[in-house]
C-alpha cells in the first residue's frame, strides 16, 4: 500500500468519526503538542532502568506463569 493510499484511508476514517473526545485526542497527537510530553521523576527513571536491566538479565516471568502464581496466591 502506498503512502498516498494510507493517507486517503486515514482521511476517510477521520471524516467518519463523530466522537469529539477521540477527535481532540487525535488532533493532539498529530499536532505533537509539548503539553503531551510526559516528564519522568528521578524515581520513575530509576524504576525503568531497573526494569530494563531485569529484561536484559532474563529476570522475567511470562504472563502465563504470573497468572498461575496469582491464582495460587489468591486460593
Amino acid at each position: 500500500m502506498s503512502t498516498t493510499e494510507i493517507k486517503h484511508r486515514i482521511i476517510d476514517k477521520l471524516l467518519s468519526i463523530d466522537n469529539d473526545k477521540l477527535l481532540m485526542a487525535l488532533n493532539a497527537i498529530l499536532e505533537n503538542k509539548p503539553e503531551n510530553i510526559i516528564t519522568l521523576t528521578k524515581e520513575q527513571k530509576k524504576i525503568l532502568t531497573l526494569s530494563s536491566n531485569d529484561i536484559l538479565n532474563g529476570n522475567m516471568v511470562s504472563q502465563k506463569e504470573l497468572n498461575i502464581k496469582d491464582k495460587k496466591w489468591l486460593d
